[in-house]
């Protein structure tokens, strides 16, 4: 026997305790110390044990933090991979029904603010009608329990057409498979309106994620209108009359001249009368798209030779609000810290930091499709048509099944040597590998801020046990 390499452990003196934790098995425990004296002894090769200590090493086993071998964990992490890319239970599509955004945030990578608008690309109701169609194909091939629907761009609400469109012929074909349906949005909130919300909410609407960039200054700030107006004022009050029909996400973007102001965000959220309506409020650095990277911003974008940044999603909103990874892609540690404490002071629901994958690119059944059509394993990469994995009308590309055969064959965690973080890491985020490093097969390593996730989430474990 061995103890598990996915066990973690955070030293709570205060409790004369230890918080034990394995990211493989999600086991959690509060044990004595003399519990991680005997994982300790374990791993230099111990085996006399008294009979209570046997029996306290069969219990750490049934939880996963004892194996019989680390070959055969390993052996069992490759197999959890396999399962997760595989799994039918569900099928996810993110679609992006236009490039087009009315913000002009000064961090946008999506082309000039000035013509972005007159160029991006929009799908038209016929490409509507053939996506819903490919996504007939995918549920009559998989006959998953549940077709979950996403709503990106660009700013999705500024192509209404297509996107009641899309939600409402999937819902028809949902039901008449007897799978459900759920949809969400991710949108900037300034179009956001209870007609908007009314007409999804049959299509099986469960979440809509608007994004906030700090206090009422610092948002106006960071992401105006084209004419440099400030929208927060009328974020809110968007936010304010759906809140009682949908729950609502918030997310934000910092970069170091506005991080400090968070705090006043959270707390004018806690004043509003719709602050039980959100049910998650998450925090991600900004991506820089200047060559220039000041500290604290991560860059992240591709350019054409030009100079200019593709054309590709808003990657300020990735994410469904919904767990997905890509809300915590490429996070500054200190501050994503700082910002989850503050957060949850506040009382409001927040990822903690731990839980974060694998994320959707290591899923099979998980497609992100372009206002053209073009298919991809991940939103961060519809920046790049060379990343494009398919075509929904079956155009069949060698560069496009050269692009299939490299998301299939992903797997950046073989290159992690023993870390701990595996299982919820996979080797970090594949776009920022991709960008930043020129492979989606070398890690991004993010484990400082793993570990200060760990003693955040041991100190709110014990004092849930305490309370």
């Amino acid at each position: 026997m061995k103890p598990s390499m996915f066990n973690v452990q955070v030293p709570l003196p205060e409790r004369h305790e230890v918080f034990l934790m394995n990211t493989f098995s999600d086991a959690q425990l509060l044990v004595s110390a003399d519990v991680a004296a005997l994982l300790q002894r374990l791993d230099t090769g111990g085996d006399a044990f008294n009979e209570e200590e046997r029996e306290t090493l069969d219990t750490l086993a049934e939880n996963g933090f004892v194996v019989a071998s680390r070959e055969a964990e390993r052996r069992g992490l490759d197999e959890f991979f396999r399962s997760v890319r595989e799994d039918r239970e569900q099928l996810k599509v993110t679609v992006l029904t236009t490039l087009q955004c009315n913000f002009a945030c000064d961090y946008c990578f999506q082309g000039d603010h000035g013509d972005h608008n007159l160029f991006a690309q929009k799908m038209t109701l016929e490409q509507a009608a053939q996506v819903v169609a490919w996504i007939e194909e995918r549920l009559d091939s998989l006959q998953p329990e549940r077709f979950i629907l996403t709503l990106f761009g660009g700013e999705p609400l500024l192509n209404l057409p297509v996107a009641y469109y899309l939600a409402e012929r999937c819902l028809t074909a949902c039901r008449a498979r007897g799978i459900e349906q759920k949809v969400s949005v991710i949108t900037n909130g300034l179009l956001l309106t209870e007609a908007v919300v009314d007409r999804l909410l049959p299509c099986g609407l469960i979440g809509v994620k608007i994004t906030l960039d700090g206090d009422r200054d610092t948002h106006n700030r960071m992401r105006p209108l084209r004419g440099r107006q400030g929208t927060f004022d009328r974020i809110v009050e968007n936010m304010r009359r759906v809140a009682h029909k949908v729950p609502l996400t918030v997310g934000g973007n910092f970069d170091e001249s506005s991080v400090d102001s968070y705090p006043a965000l959270l707390d004018f959220l806690r004043e509003q009368s719709f602050a039980d309506a959100i049910v998650k409020v998450n925090f991600k650095p900004i991506i820089k798209t200047t060559p220039a990277t000041p500290k604290g911003m991560i860059p992240l974008t591709v350019v054409g030779e030009s100079g200019k940044p593709l054309n590709g999603t808003c990657m300020t909103t990735a994410g469904a609000g919904n767990g997905s990874p890509c809300d915590s892609c490429h996070f500054v540690d200190e501050k994503m810290a700082f910002l989850r404490s503050e957060t949850r002071k506040r009382g409001f629901p927040t990822p903690d930091g731990v839980h974060m994958g694998p994320c959707e690119i290591h899923r099979k059944h998980a497609y992100t499709i372009g206002p053209d059509g073009s298919l991809y394993a991940c939103p961060g990469f519809t920046g790049e048509q060379a990343q494009s994995v398919g075509h929904i009308d079956g155009r069949h590309d060698e560069w496009r099944a050269s692009a299939s055969a490299r998301f299939e064959a992903l797997a950046a965690y073989k290159n992690c040597g023993d870390c701990s973080f595996i299982p919820v890491c996979a080797g970090g985020c594949s776009v920022a590998s991709h960008t930043e490093l020129g492979d989606m097969n070398t890690p991004t390593c993010h484990k400082g801020s793993f570990e200060s996730a760990l003693v955040q989430l041991a100190h709110s474990v014990s004092a849930a046990v305490v309370s």
